[in-house]
């Protein structure tokens, strides 16, 4: 029974993941991904992160079901709850359902200390469609204790109860002493059937590290790992510039395609741009959205922000689906050099052949999908 839950989960996350792509072609008049904090606080204390506190207590529940409204009618397709530590906040699974009443993708960021068969259970009921946990080595130490050795039970308890999807993410860079760790924990992820995938370290100002040969040579083996061509989190054409330091030439559309709303409802370029533009959201209109989606950032060059950049390479498709397709498929062939094109390739190069084709798949799609938004700008 529970085998057949997941798989109708998993085909229905699968339609929602495709009606947020088919309104992500169709206009650009809305956020694609925001990311609201629950809670400042966090139950950790890792050297490196600067995006916590030991003392601030939950944003009250009425308050966040208020915010999660705003983000629901500023068009939002995936609201993601990080922190701090979003599991801290008792009324989490109510927040998750209301995201899931707005229509939107409900995701997780979680250092993972928290979770039991209990809360698992609660999330499946509440919705969640995907978490994300963060583990950076193998046995704790003292710049971080999100360790294999600690949170291995947490994924075992994943593997067999989780009806939402779960990705294992860990980074590279700065300081980091055993590269090979990164190595072991995503072998560790694909081991219990979750998806796996790496960062790059940055520092308080979202600026990259350069990484090491060593740790250059863990994060390529890291990314064969990628079953499929496409994915929402496929955004490593950013960081191949960015692990041998080399700049990025992109348009970043963090204000407009992406927000990142702190413990206060302020609006945020994204967690290391606190501040900018500082908005309270129930007063971020689309005026705001229109602005900050012509805006360029100073910060992009040498940007590591994954999250921004999963929204950049989603309007670089609809932008130049041609252009984009084909470095996709450049970097893939690099990495394996006897993968196969799939048949859907074919036929998405065909759709964005020509405008005409386009234009139709938008709207077949639009119509199949239940997909809506307010502007058509493209």
């Amino acid at each position: 029974m529970k085998k057949v839950r997941r798989k109708i989960n998993s085909v229905n996350r699968r339609l929602r993941e495709a009606r947020m792509f088919a309104k992500a072609m169709h206009s650009t008049s809305h956020p694609i991904l925001a990311q609201i904090v629950p809670v400042r606080r966090c139950n950790l204390s890792c050297t490196y992160c600067n995006e916590f506190d030991s003392t601030s207590p939950p944003v009250p529940l009425e308050e966040m079901l208020k915010r999660v409204g705003l983000l629901g009618r500023l068009g939002a397709t995936v609201i993601v709850l990080s922190g701090g530590e979003p599991t801290l906040h008792p009324g989490l699974g109510a927040i998750v359902r209301a995201i899931r009443q707005q229509g939107a993708l409900a995701g997780l960021i979680t250092n993972g200390y928290l979770l039991t068969p209990e809360r698992i259970q609660e999330f499946n009921a509440a919705g969640l469609d995907h978490a994300q946990i963060s583990i950076d080595n193998l046995i704790p130490d003292e710049t971080s204790k999100k360790s294999l050795k600690v949170l291995d039970r947490k994924l075992a308890w994943l593997a067999e109860h989780a009806e939402f999807a779960v990705t294992i993410n860990t980074v590279l860079g700065g300081s980091s002493e055993n590269p090979q760790d990164a190595l072991h924990i995503a072998e560790r992820a694909r081991e219990l059937g979750f998806l796996s995938t790496v960062g790059v370290l940055h520092d308080h100002n979202g600026q990259a590290w350069k990484l090491t040969p060593e740790q250059t040579a863990v994060y390529e083996r890291i990314l064969r790992f990628q079953d499929s061509i496409f994915s929402f989190a496929h955004y490593d054409r950013f960081q191949q510039n960015v692990i041998v330091g080399e700049p990025n030439e992109w348009h970043c559309r963090a204000g407009s395609r992406y927000l990142y709303i702190c413990e206060d409802g302020l609006v945020h370029y994204c967690s290391q741009r606190r501040g900018r533009p500082g908005i309270p959201l129930e007063q971020y209109t689309q005026t705001d959205l229109d602005k900050e989606f012509r805006r360029h950032k100073p910060c992009e060059p040498y940007c590591t922000i994954s999250c921004v950049h999963q929204t950049a390479m989603l309007d670089s498709f609809r932008e130049a689906p041609q252009e984009t397709l084909v470095g996709i498929l450049e970097r893939r062939t690099q990495q394996d050099p006897q993968f196969k094109p799939p048949a859907v390739l074919h036929a998405l190069q065909w759709l964005f052949m020509h405008s005409r084709h386009r234009r139709l798949f938008n709207g077949v799609a639009l119509r199949l999908l239940g997909a809506r938004s307010k502007r058509n700008s493209g």
